[in-house]
């Protein structure tokens, strides 16, 4: 039920519509409760039109224009009726509502062509949100997703200065112009120097990423690349603030004829070398290791991970920076006390990539010191992505089938949320939460942290599925 506000309709699409790109409404997807949004009578399937005259081109839109404490919305309900409604709120008080997109007036996809890119080494036939590039500045800097600076108009310059869009996250690769040209291919791809001075001069910042091929961006050109953008980490206020160097990702379906090389044993045992020594150089000189090795890089190599102080403060744990080493703190303090026995006997399994599953084995041993519990941990390989040494995240539902078959999992399988696209029960190759768990023929529970890993093992029966 919506409680109308005394005004007739007016004029509520006025101001900045011939600057945008045709925002659609935005869908309203949950209201929390509680909120002014729920008062109004805000619900799931309405529509955000317009605020105090404009067009919300994306949440960060949203999120600046109702700030305000005088808001006029106009809105659209379920049913295609409009409504205008006055609200009259605190400063920086929020309305609760939440939508089932970030961005209303579509995405920015990217416009180079890597040959490492994932999204063109995916095979085809799969869900199309699967194969949408996204090189969005929005998304970077709402949710640290990486973009190339190659397709930014001037409008959108404009609006990362106007609006303070900062810290955004970059994918650097070489700071070389006729390198970094090559990789992307893309002739816009060498203005990425000149593009960190305009967030230098402007007091904005990034953090960046470098994806190393073998033979391409490695060696000489990785010092260079670290070199150069450590220049830009000096003083109060740095335009870069760090820098993740992260081994490329082949799959077997890459392109023919690529060029690319995996990275072996060899490789990343000389590049941790390299960047270590780099490490050393920047804390002396700018008082932080300023760039770090993503996991994978000690897992391929068979080397210890670093201790959780060379990570500082985690500025990169989302690119996989650290991740591993804090997920372990996060298990050994929440398993510290663990019960000594179960009441009645169980026994489940938990599945990993293979990558991983060496350096989680003493937590599992530990669990299994538990009475009464029987916890085996998988390792699996990607046949489907062509990958011996694989992440826990790009397990399909295809490589848990293959890689389970024949094994006792007891009575229950766990999962880590992050094999599943997030919000849906569906995993990379389309196969679905469920089939795979009827294909296996017991519950499958997708655990989402540390705490909730520990909890699974020492619930007592019976389980939720």
């Amino acid at each position: 039920m919506w409680n109308e506000s005394s005004l007739g309709l007016g004029a509520a699409f006025t101001g900045h519509e011939s600057e945008l790109r045709h925002p659609m409404p935005a869908v309203v997807e949950t209201v929390e409760k509680g909120s002014i949004a729920q008062e109004i009578g805000f619900e799931a399937g309405d529509k955000l039109v317009s605020i105090n005259g404009v067009r919300p081109r994306d949440l960060i839109d949203y999120r600046y224009l109702t700030v305000d404490e005088t808001l006029k919305i106009v809105a659209l309900d379920s049913a295609g009726k409009l409504h205008e409604i006055d609200i009259e709120k605190e400063m920086d008080e929020k309305l609760g509502l939440v939508f089932t997109e970030a961005l209303f007036d579509g995405l920015k996809q990217c416009n180079n062509q890597c040959p490492f890119c994932f999204i063109d080494q995916q095979p085809p036939g799969k869900r199309d949100t699967l194969y949408l590039k996204d090189d969005d500045y929005r998304l970077s800097f709402l949710y640290g997703s990486y973009l190339t600076l190659t397709n930014l108009l001037k409008s959108d310059w404009e609006r990362i200065e106007d609006q303070r869009l900062s810290p955004l996250y970059v994918s650097v690769h070489a700071t070389d112009a006729s390198l970094r040209c090559k990789l992307l291919k893309n002739p816009r791809a060498g203005l990425l120097m000149d593009q960190l001075s305009w967030f230098d001069k402007r007091n904005l910042q990034i953090h960046a990423q470098i994806v190393v091929c073998p033979g391409l961006n490695d060696g000489d050109f990785l010092s260079k690349t670290l070199s150069d953008l450590a220049l830009l980490a000096k003083g109060d206020w740095p335009a870069v603030l760090s820098a993740a160097v992260v081994p490329v990702g082949l799959t077997r379906f890459r392109p023919a004829h690529d060029s690319l090389l995996p990275v072996t044993r060899d490789c990343a045992l000389k590049v941790i070398k390299q960047v270590e020594k780099l490490q050393i150089k920047f804390n002396s000189e700018l008082g932080t290791r300023f760039a770090w090795l993503s996991d994978e890089w000690y897992l391929l190599a068979g080397e210890f991970l670093p201790s959780r102080s060379n990570y500082e403060d985690l500025p990169q744990q989302e690119n996989g920076v650290g991740s591993i080493r804090s997920f372990l703190e996060e298990l050994e303090e929440a398993s510290l006390d663990l019960p000594k026995s179960l009441t009645i006997t169980k026994k489940c399994s938990w599945v990993v990539g293979s990558l991983v599953s060496d350096v989680l084995s003493p937590i599992c041993s530990r669990f299994n010191a538990i009475g009464g519990l029987d916890l085996n941990l998988y390792g699996l390989s990607s046949p489907y992505w062509g990958q011996e040494k694989v992440v826990t995240g790009l397990l399909t539902g295809q490589d848990l089938l293959a890689g389970l078959a024949g094994f006792d999992l007891g009575d229950q399988l766990l999962i880590p949320s992050v094999m599943l696209r997030q919000g849906e029960a569906v995993f990379l190759d389309d196969m679905t939460l469920d089939n795979v768990s009827k294909s296996l023929g017991l519950p499958i529970r997708v655990v989402h942290g540390a705490a909730d890993i520990v909890a699974a093992v020492i619930e007592e029966w019976p389980l939720s599925s």
